[in-house]
């Protein structure tokens, strides 16, 4: 198999860490999904990961608590679910960096973006923690911002299901997959893709967003290598 893209922003879920579990991290669920991204770094894929952290921390859900202090443990969350992935990532025998938007100095670097770049030209997969480090902004903002900033060919996005579609198929048995989408469809339909800040800052920066199911990690190996998988957003002309 031959790598379609040369250097990918790979978006995992909180909640893909947790496997089988409601909360917290299956470490034996992390192993399974860093084994295909292992693969790819081998195959000389260039590999930035952000980390979502909704397995420990959904701060929105709480409507009692300062939505500034909930962002801020959101951002904790999601550095225990970036070291998790280092650990994982290390076991298997790859080189990986841990950086934080919000300095932690004692347990990974600090996020700087030309360090970060030189990391993965090095083959070093590079996991970024902290979201974007501001509140009010999604970990899917924080995807869309650092695949910008490290001229990511595409942004993966692993989910929970295996595309986008026009209702959720959870509760809709006739809900529809989209094979591809412009992002002003998505915009103006209100597609659950990424959040409207996120899909914006994509589409002005002509970054396509490949949504697929993690439910079967190889997955992975897949969308970097252009199988017709999940649903393709990208900007077309009428965009």
């Amino acid at each position: 198999m031959q790598p379609k893209y040369k250097r990918i922003l790979l978006k995992l879920s909180g909640e893909s860490l947790a496997g089988s579990k409601s909360h917290g991290i299956d470490f034996d669920k992390v192993l399974e999904i860093c084994r295909p991204i292992k693969q790819c770094a081998d195959m000389g894929v260039q590999i930035g990961i952000v980390v979502g952290g909704g397995n420990f921390w959904r701060g929105r859900s709480s409507g009692k608590m300062d939505r500034t202090r909930a962002d801020h443990m959101g951002m904790l969350a999601t550095t225990i679910n970036a070291l998790g992935v280092a650990d994982a990532l290390e076991q298997l025998g790859v080189q990986v960096r841990v950086q934080t938007a919000i300095e932690m100095r004692q347990i990974a670097e600090p996020y700087i973006r030309n360090r970060a770049v030189r990391h993965m030209e090095k083959g070093r997969v590079v996991v970024f923690g902290c979201g974007t480090g501001n509140p009010f902004f999604s970990t899917d903002t924080a995807a869309a911002l650092r695949a910008a900033e490290i001229d990511a060919d595409i942004v993966l996005k692993a989910t929970m299901v295996d595309g986008v579609y026009d209702s959720d198929p959870k509760t809709n048995p006739n809900a529809v997959k989209f094979d591809s989408l412009s992002f002003l469809d998505v915009l103006n339909r209100g597609l659950q893709v990424m959040d409207s800040t996120a899909a914006s800052l994509c589409m002005d920066n002509h970054i396509p967003i490949l949504v697929f199911s993690i439910d079967r990690p190889e997955n992975i190996v897949k969308a970097v290598c252009g199988e017709p998988i999940g649903t393709i957003v990208k900007v077309v002309k009428e965009d």
